[in-house]
């Protein structure tokens, strides 16, 4: 049995499914999965609190967060530095910063395409919330990176089968951009796929109008133009999403790849077939 602890710090777009990807209609035997999660907050004393998690012992952990550079998860990396993790978050981008968390015996799993929130309340409420994660979370799963993520998760189980463990395993480092997301979507339809990655241009584009708004911008009309502006592109790339899978459906071309009741990925295009 192959354990694995996911932490959520504070919310991601990824966050929403990273810990179901494994086991999507749960008959999946041979793993165990257990989560703890600190709702919105990210601070050191959420920080702090997941070292209580170290008692269901896994065989590795996965830790999502919005910027892996800020105090509170880099408190929490201090804390699970003797355990072997990897870390998923929409930075670090830069090579040297990534590197260094690889030093650090960390896997990397960096999403430039999860869109940063406009998170100002003379914007955001609940609904609002609830809406941009929803139109992301179509972005992040049509569009190739919920796979690249369940792939690579996928690898690592399977050292921890082959009776690797700890500082052994081998975890990823990966830059996921839109090209290298939308490469591991399956699709068959070349205007599908276009469709899909303007998609996740838009979502990575989403964070750079959104970030001055929900730190540097000071003006009523400015903080609330400009994050509506951000929810608005977010809306339109998981409309273009939405699209790129309707072609697909149209040629019967959806690619599937459901895991089988031992693990291993099996898949199918056509509807009606069975997965191999």
């Amino acid at each position: 049995m192959v354990k694995i602890g996911f932490i959520k710090l504070g919310n991601l777009g990824m966050s929403q499914v990273v810990d179901l990807i494994l086991d999507e209609i749960a008959a999946r035997e041979g793993i165990d999965i257990r989560v703890f999660g600190t709702g919105a907050k990210m601070g050191k004393d959420e920080a702090a609190d997941t070292e209580k998690f170290k008692m269901y012992n896994a065989d590795f952990y996965v830790i999502i967060s919005p910027n892996a550079s800020a105090p509170g998860p880099t408190a929490a990396r201090e804390i699970w530095k003797d355990r072997p993790m990897i870390v998923i978050s929409d930075g670090p981008t830069k090579k040297d910063d990534r590197k260094a968390l690889e030093d650090a015996g960390f896997g990397t799993l960096v999403l430039k395409v999860d869109p940063l929130i406009g998170a100002k309340r003379e914007f955001l409420d609940s609904v609002e919330m609830a809406s941009f994660n929803s139109d992301a979370m179509k972005v992040l799963s049509t569009c190739g990176v919920v796979r690249l993520i369940q792939v690579e998760f996928d690898k690592v189980i399977d050292q921890v089968n082959a009776g690797k463990s700890g500082k052994d395993l081998e975890l990823p480092h990966i830059l996921i951009s839109a090209q290298k997301a939308v490469e591991s979507a399956g699709f068959n339809n070349p205007y599908a796929k276009a469709k899909a990655l303007a998609a996740l241009h838009m979502a990575d584009k989403v964070a750079e109008i959104n970030f001055p708004a929900c730190f540097m911008m000071k003006d009523i009309k400015d903080v609330t133009l400009t994050t509506a502006t951000g929810h608005e592109m977010m809306r339109a790339a998981a409309q273009l999403a939405i699209d790129a899978k309707e072609i697909e459906k149209a040629n019967d071309t959806v690619y599937r790849q459901p895991h089988a009741k031992k693990g291993n990925l099996i898949e199918k295009t056509k509807l009606y077939d069975k997965p191999q």
